[in-house]
């Protein structure tokens, strides 16, 4: 019986679909807070630290962008990335 290449089981990961999301957000609040003239890293830590809005722009609608990502899932991730894991 031949065999198809299709018969090859595909993995679907949630996990990094999610982080892949996450990277989506992020990016679009990084621009969004550059628009507007503010350093985006140093505004991004301020939110991640201390899980205040206020530190996020609302610009593009950035502020409810960013509360969409689960800040122990983007610490983890990051670290992951950081350490190469």
């Amino acid at each position: 019986m031949p065999t198809h290449q299709h018969d090859q089981t595909v993995t679907f990961s949630l996990a990094s679909d999610k982080e892949r999301q996450n990277r989506m957000i992020l990016q679009e609040v990084y621009s969004a807070l550059l628009e507007k003239g503010y350093n985006p890293i140093n505004q991004i830590v301020g939110y991640i630290l201390s899980e205040d809005p206020t530190y996020i722009t609302n610009h593009r609608n950035a502020r409810s962008l960013i509360r969409k990502i689960d800040r122990d899932d983007l610490l983890g991730s990051m670290l992951r990335e950081y350490l190469n894991i």
